[in-house]
């Protein structure tokens, strides 16, 4: 067969708009890709969703989509903060834009041992990462939503034995000036609980987390200032918002506490 004729098709986002309206973010979202996320001397594969976006001048008639797509297509390393701003950047950079942001929602998979047996097992966490250009001016953000178990410092205060505990969740989303690694934000979280969660322990491991619990006990009020602390003392963090819902265990609602910062001078923060 013949090659088919090369046919000139007309480019017409790269039409002039006469609105004279400017827009401030255009592009695609709630896109699946494959990626690998780097934490420090680890590699874990996921599946991220993204949105991706640009500011369209009010001269030009739309962005050119698939530019998204492609600057996706062109990232083939494992990434950590350093190569998500790459990706940001060449993503503006392909669209000739002066403004845009990435938002990549993933869960990141690490392998935890148990702590008495030593048993290793998978757990999850869901991560998003966030950065945004503007002029050449690069910010990021991250968030993590982190499991982990509460016991309740009053009902071991009052009863002649036991006390009844509650699975966390606890949300941290930190604007960084520094690169701050997953594992180290994670780990924030898990050590202000009453203990961790693991995806397999055994009985001597199942002993060791209800004792630890219960010498450990915290408020959902607790969570949140033990962590807002540690990250006011970290001069990477410029801005958070720490928040923990405790799923009662005796009650058909949850409890929840949220308490944000911000380091005086810093930046308005990005778009959770």
């Amino acid at each position: 067969m013949n090659a088919p004729q090369t046919i000139a098709l007309p480019d017409i986002q790269s039409q002039q708009d006469h609105r004279n309206l400017p827009i401030d973010a255009v592009g695609i979202k709630g896109v699946r890709y494959p990626v690998t996320i780097r934490s420090g001397n680890d590699c874990a594969p996921t599946v991220a969703s993204f949105a991706m976006t640009v500011a369209l001048p009010a001269s030009a008639k739309g962005t050119h989509m698939s530019r998204f797509i492609e600057a996706l297509e062109a990232q083939d390393q494992a990434l950590d903060a350093a190569g998500f701003r790459q990706l940001v950047l060449d993503m503006a950079r392909r669209l000739q834009a002066q403004r845009g942001a990435v938002e990549m929602r993933f869960p990141w998979f690490t392998r935890k041992a148990a702590p008495v047996s030593g048993a290793e097992s998978l757990l999850d966490y869901d991560v998003t990462w966030r950065g945004a250009v503007s002029d050449g001016d690069y910010r990021f953000a991250m968030h993590v939503m982190v499991p982990a178990t509460s016991l309740c410092p009053c009902s071991k205060e009052i009863s002649a034995y036991g006390a009844h505990n509650q699975r966390s969740h606890i949300g941290i989303d930190v604007d960084l000036a520094g690169d701050l690694d997953l594992r180290e934000l994670v780990g924030i979280a898990e050590r202000s609980a009453s203990c961790q969660v693991y995806g397999l322990l055994k009985r001597a491991d199942e002993k060791y987390v209800t004792e630890h619990a219960y010498d450990n006990p915290r408020f959902v009020e607790d969570l949140v200032r033990d962590i807002a602390a540690a990250l006011q003392r970290d001069g990477r963090v410029t801005r958070f918002v720490v928040e923990a819902e405790n799923f009662e265990s005796i009650h058909n609602h949850s409890a929840v506490a949220r308490l944000e910062w911000r380091r005086a001078g810093a930046a308005v923060a990005l778009a959770a």
